[in-house]
């Protein structure tokens, strides 16, 4: 049995997809693991948010009509976020 994401590490997952290339909606819905509705709220969260840009097509594929881009504020949290998370595997767990 797998353990359930939170919402803040789906929404990493979204961004280091674009981050990585996959910017087209259906592509990043199947590498992020998500259905069609929930990935539509989040990408639309992401750009109020300011992290993600949307971009229309090039026009060249009838059938890619937008794509996504990390912008400056999502490429820092991406880095913050990778940070912390390698300090968290370095600093042991402290139990009492």
């Amino acid at each position: 049995m797998s353990i359930r994401r939170s919402k803040f590490e789906i929404y990493i997952d979204i961004m280091s997809q674009i981050k990585s290339g996959v910017v087209i909606p259906t592509r990043i819905m199947y590498n992020a693991n998500l259905s069609w509705k929930p990935l539509k709220e989040i990408l639309n969260a992401l750009c109020l948010q300011g992290v993600i840009d949307e971009v229309s097509g090039d026009g060249d594929d009838k059938r890619t009509k937008k794509s996504y881009i990390l912008t400056e504020k999502g490429e820092n949290i991406l880095r913050y976020f990778n940070k912390a998370k390698c300090l968290m595997k370095e600093t042991p767990l402290i139990r009492n």
